[in-house]
């Protein structure tokens, strides 16, 4: 599965690299992370990582393979 995820603002390149698994790109006041996640755990870890770092989802979802 890929996933596209958005988040609030534009992230550093060092607080990307909590996300190492994800590749981003900044558009329009937010940064939008995409890449595979392997499985629900997986996406469940994302979100936790995501909210530990005070960051605000704003949209996810899943691509097309």
């Amino acid at each position: 599965m890929r996933y596209e995820i958005r988040v609030d603002g534009h992230m550093s390149e060092t607080l990307a690299k909590a996300f190492p698994e994800m590749d981003h790109v900044l558009m329009s006041g937010q940064t939008v992370l995409y890449g595979p996640v392997v499985d629900e755990a997986h996406l469940y870890g994302l979100l936790t990582r995501f909210q530990a770092l005070g960051l605000r989802v704003v949209e996810m979802r899943q691509l097309p393979e």
